[in-house]
């Protein structure tokens, strides 16, 4: 997982256990330690306005 800097908003923890949880057997993090540590501690998310509820309901 390439983690490159960035804007803060998109250096988030959720960003990064994506990334943890869909490793199946390996997972290397290519990124600085202090970009890293940010997104563990950024715990801000913001409301996704994707429509997939909508959708769902709507099968």
């Amino acid at each position: 997982m390439v983690i490159p800097p960035s804007a803060p908003v998109l250096l988030t923890r959720n960003l990064l256990y994506t990334g943890i949880t869909r490793a199946k057997k390996l997972l290397i993090v290519i990124g600085s330690e202090k970009i890293i540590k940010f997104m563990i501690q950024n715990i801000d998310s913001k409301k996704r306005n994707t429509g997939l509820e909508y959708k769902l309901k709507n099968l």
